[in-house]
């Protein structure tokens, strides 16, 4: 290995080693840029070497096409001090990747189910909320598969809030024909206006309904691939 690889570890979650890998850049002298979390904020840092590997194997990630080692390395060096990590959409692997191809893509995502380009990430935030400050890619697996197992539970609270403002909607809208047929157009227009706002809300909880069921649907239908690949 050498200055401008992309390498990674594996690191323990819990009591379990070797669970998930972190990723970094060689620099070449024993030091590796990679988003340490040695702070209370993940940060985009110089470390050295041994506080990479926290004395385990270091592994190099080889890649078809890549930028020169020389790129690669000022790439990494740009990004120094940085904080914007993001478990879903730039942690480590999506850092060291991006330094060393130019596309910031996580492997381990898509091994976990979690591709994104087939799933609504603003509902995935909402279903785990947190889970983009998680440590690894299978912390956050975990919490998703645990927002899931209670999904039914979600399904009904938003079907049933459904079903109720569909229910408004019609009970308005009878009172605006009642109301028409009795020359009070008044009445009928301020019906007509909570019938409206019943219709936006059974819109969107109709949506929030398709968004879960179609998360919940493409997880699987991932974690299903990653199992038969594995």
């Amino acid at each position: 290995m050498a200055q401008g690889d992309q390498i990674y570890v594996m690191r323990p979650l819990g009591t379990l080693a070797g669970v998930y890998q972190h990723h970094g850049i060689d620099c070449g002298d024993r030091s590796v840029i990679h988003y340490s979390k040695a702070s209370q904020v993940a940060e985009v840092a110089r470390t050295s070497f041994d506080r990479f590997s926290w004395g385990n194997p270091v592994h190099p990630v080889r890649h078809t096409v890549a930028y020169e080692d020389e790129v690669v390395f000022q790439r990494a060096h740009s990004r120094l001090g940085e904080r914007q990590y993001d478990l879903f959409t730039n942690n480590c692997e999506h850092f060291a990747t991006w330094c060393k191809t130019g596309r910031s893509e996580s492997l381990q995502l898509a091994s976990f189910g979690l591709q994104l380009d087939q799933l609504n990430l603003p509902e995935l935030r909402r279903l785990v909320p947190g889970a983009s400050q998680e440590r690894s890619p299978e912390q956050a697996m975990a919490l998703v598969q645990r927002a899931l197992g209670d999904v039914a539970t979600a399904y009904n609270t938003l079907l049933t809030a459904q079903q109720q403002a569909q229910q408004k909607m019609n009970t308005w809208q009878r009172v605006a024909q009642t109301a028409l047929e009795r020359d009070r157009e008044d009445l009928a227009r301020a019906a007509l206006h909570r019938k409206l706002t019943a219709q936006k809300q059974a819109d969107s909880l109709t949506s929030q309904l398709a968004d879960l069921i179609d998360m919940q649907l493409t997880l699987q239908r991932n974690r299903d691939r990653s199992a038969k690949q594995s």
